[in-house]
């Protein structure tokens, strides 16, 4: 069976990045750096290795230098031209003509309401969901969309990515309340966005990767507010099941939490140790202060 390409990802950005304070009262924190690239860029190649092709952000007041960041920076680039430096490390923050969408989420009420307000650019297309702050690090070629697209091709419908936790820390997520497993794919038979302690149906937890029907706008449209207080993604998902295909893709590779502290660190630490450049300064680094 033939199913529709997923040609459009959604970057939900418009939130305060508040756990981050003082660093974010003036930078986005889709912008704060693991290593030398931002975490939203880092999100993006992973939505264009996958095969997509317009990106839609969803922003907030004091997010403009999301849009400068895709932009091309004239005077800069001239100036760095004109001494002979090498500009190729920018060739991925320039995103084509009419393949960057941005617009705004006016008021903060919820990750359903920044997906809903992208609704007219969707149209009636499937399409995917990138948080950037969960950065999702799979083997190189292989990313956790690009996974996620490979299992939407074979069996179609809604996917969420899907990845195990310590029963413990379930309250701090979206839970799959899971069926039949098939490989990589568990079928979702409920979904529980922060479920109590003790009352989550399994310690499948939802990381921030979905590929969704556009179906969902419609249900996100009248959605009325869950946990938080907020319009949750997660019951408009949970609407749509037994009505349409639902699945989890276990993901093959490592997540990093960087909307806390410390998953930030550990990203900038982990993927610091895997460069040429710095893995050696960085592991003596590390060793010798281990050691204090």
């Amino acid at each position: 069976m033939i199913h529709k390409p997923i040609r459009k990802a959604i970057f939900p950005v418009a939130g305060l990045g508040t756990r981050f304070l003082p660093a974010t009262k003036a930078v986005p924190k889709e912008l704060l750096p693991v290593v030398d690239r931002p975490l939203i860029q880092y999100a993006v190649d992973e939505a264009r290795e996958a095969g997509i092709e317009q990106m839609i952000f969803v922003t907030g007041r004091g997010k403009g230098a999301i849009e400068d960041y895709f932009d091309i920076a004239f005077e800069s680039e001239v100036t760095q031209r004109e001494r002979g430096k090498d500009l190729s490390a920018l060739d991925g923050t320039r995103l084509l003509p009419g393949r960057a969408v941005f617009l705004r989420q006016q008021e903060p009420l919820g990750l359903g309401h920044a997906i809903w307000c992208a609704r007219d650019i969707v149209g009636d297309e499937p399409f995917a969901i990138l948080l950037p702050d969960e950065f999702m690090r799979g083997a190189p070629g292989n990313g956790c969309m690009k996974q996620m697209v490979a299992a939407y091709e074979k069996v179609g419908g809604n996917l969420v990515c899907a990845l195990e936790v310590p029963m413990e820390e379930t309250p701090n997520y979206g839970v799959i309340d899971p069926g039949a497993r098939d490989g990589v794919l568990t079928e979702i038979k409920g979904l529980v966005e922060k479920p109590a302690p003790g009352a989550a149906p399994s310690n499948l937890i939802l990381p921030g990767r979905y590929i969704l029907q556009p179906e969902v706008m419609k249900i996100l449209e009248t959605q009325e507010k869950g946990a938080g207080g907020e319009i949750q993604l997660t019951d408009a998902m949970a609407s749509l099941i037994g009505k349409q295909s639902f699945h989890g893709v276990t993901f093959d590779g490592r997540r990093f939490d960087c909307g806390s502290k410390a998953g930030y660190i550990e990203a900038n630490l982990s993927l610091a140790l895997e460069r040429e450049d710095l893995g050696d300064h960085i592991r003596r680094f590390a060793t010798e202060e281990l050691a204090r």
